[in-house]
C-alpha cells in the first residue's frame, strides 16, 4: 500500500499563525502535526508516502519534511494548483498512486492509538474502501455516514437532520476503482470534488465500502481550540522524561519533559507539559496541558493550558497566560515606561484578552 497526506489547505482558521506558517506544521505536544500523520502512517507499515501540497505553504513544508529519510520512509510532493476538494486531491495524485491501494490521511488530524490496525484489515481484504468514522455529538458540522448490516449505504455532507452521529474522520481506504469514482462525480455547491460524493458512487455502483468506527479520541486542529484539545490528550500520553538542566530550587510534578539543552530555574512546571530543547525557564510557573517550543524563554510569568511556539520571550507578566495559542518569535514583556499603557503590535485577525 502506498500513503497520501493531504497537506495543500489554508488553515484560516487558524490565522493570524498560519499567515506565516503552513497549519499543518503548527506543533501538537511540541511535535508538528504533520510529522504525526507522517509517523502513523509508516508505523502501520507503509513506506511510500505522497504529500499534496499547494499555494505558498508547499515550499516550507517541502524544506521541513526533506525526502523522508529521518523515518525511513520515500516522500513524494504532489502539486495541487488550487483546493478544489478532497476528490480533486486523489486525482491529481494518481499518477503517484497508480493502481496500488492506499491509504489517504488530512495532514491536520490527530487520532488516538494510530492506524496500523485498520491498515491491516483493508491490505488483507478485497474491499474497495474502508472508511474512519466516529461518533460525534454534532454530526451537523461534518460528512455523515449511515449504515445498515456493517456497510456504508449512504453518506450526506453536512446534513440539517442527520440520521446517524457518524462522521467521517479524515482517514480513508481505497484502491484504483476510487479513480473511476472521482471522474463520475460533479462539483459540489462549493464548486470541489467531494470524497462523499465520490464514495458515495461506489456505494450506489456496489463496490464493497465498509466502516471503521474509531473508539478513541479523535481531534481535526484546524481551530485554535481543537489545537489545545489535541496538545492536551497528546500530552497526557507522553512519558515523562528529563534530558535537560533542573536546579534545586525548580519543581517537576506529573508528567513532565524536559528537553536536551532546556534549562529550569527557580520554577515551578506542573504535568503534563514538555520544555523544548534550549529553553529557559526562569522564577516562573508552567502549568498543566502547556507545551513550549524550542529557543523559548519564559521568566518571572505564569502559563497553563497553552502552546508557545519557538523562539518567544514571555518575562514578567504580572497576570497568568491561560488557553493560548502563542505563535513564533512573539515578546510578551511589561513595559516600565510610564504612563502605564497596553502597547500592543496585532497581526490581522488576532484575538487579546485584558484584564
Amino acid at each position: 500500500m502506498k500513503g497520501l497526506i493531504l497537506s495543500g489547505g489554508k488553515g484560516t482558521r487558524l490565522r493570524p499563525i498560519t499567515y506565516t506558517s503552513a497549519k499543518q506544521l503548527v506543533p501538537v505536544a511540541n511535535k508538528p502535526v504533520l510529522f504525526r500523520v507522517i509517523e502513523e502512517i509508516c508505523n502501520a507499515g507503509i513506506d511510500d508516502i505522497g504529500i499534496i501540497v499547494g499555494g505558498d505553504t508547499a515550499p516550507e513544508i517541502q524544506a521541513m519534511v526533506g525526502d523522508g529519510s529521518r523515518w525511513g520512509v520515500k516522500i513524494t510532493f504532489i502539486h495541487q494548483a488550487q483546493p478544489l476538494g478532497l476528490a480533486h486531491a486523489v486525482k491529481t495524485a494518481q499518477g503517484f498512486l497508480g493502481e496500488e491501494r492506499f491509504v489517504m490521511f488530512l495532514g491536520d488530524n490527530v487520532i488516538q492509538g494510530g492506524i496500523h490496525e485498520l491498515v491491516r484489515q483493508f491490505a488483507d481484504s478485497a474491499w474497495n474502501a474502508q472508511i474512519v468514522l466516529k461518533e460525534v455529538e454534532n454530526p451537523q458540522s461534518f460528512g455523515v455516514a449511515e449504515l445498515s448490516d456493517g456497510r456504508i449505504v449512504r453518506l450526506v455532507e453536512k446534513p440539517r437532520e442527520p440520521k446517524s452521529n457518524l462522521a467521517l474522520v479524515g482517514i480513508y481506504m481505497f484502491d484504483a476503482n476510487i479513480f473511476e469514482a472521482v471522474d463520475h462525480i460533479a462539483p459540489s455547491w462549493r464548486g470541489e470534488l467531494e470524497i462523499t460524493d465520490a464514495i458515495q458512487y461506489l456505494v450506489e455502483k456496489n463496490y464493497k465500502v465498509y466502516p471503521y468506527v474509531h473508539k478513541g479520541w479523535w481531534i481535526d486542529t484546524g481551530k485554535m481550540e481543537d489545537m489545545l484539545a489535541a496538545n492536551s490528550l497528546v500530552l497526557d500520553e507522553l512519558a515523562p522524561r528529563v534530558e535537560g538542566y533542573v536546579d534545586r530550587d525548580s519543581q517537576l510534578s506529573g508528567k513532565v519533559i524536559i528537553e536536551p539543552g532546556a534549562e529550569i530555574i527557580n520554577s515551578v512546571i506542573r504535568g503534563p507539559a514538555i520544555i523544548g530543547e534550549h529553553c529557559r525557564i526562569v522564577n516562573s510557573y508552567v502549568g498543566p496541558f502547556t507545551s513550549i517550543y524550542h529557543h523559548t524563554v519564559v521568566d518571572s510569568s505564569e502559563i497553563e493550558h497553552s502552546i508557545v511556539l519557538e523562539n518567544c520571550r514571555i518575562v514578567a507578566i504580572p497576570d497568568r497566560i491561560e488557553d493560548s495559542l502563542i505563535g513564533r518569535s512573539v515578546e510578551i514583556t511589561r513595559s516600565p515606561i510610564k504612563p502605564k499603557a497596553y502597547k500592543l503590535v496585532l497581526g490581522d485577525h488576532s484575538k487579546v484578552g485584558i484584564l
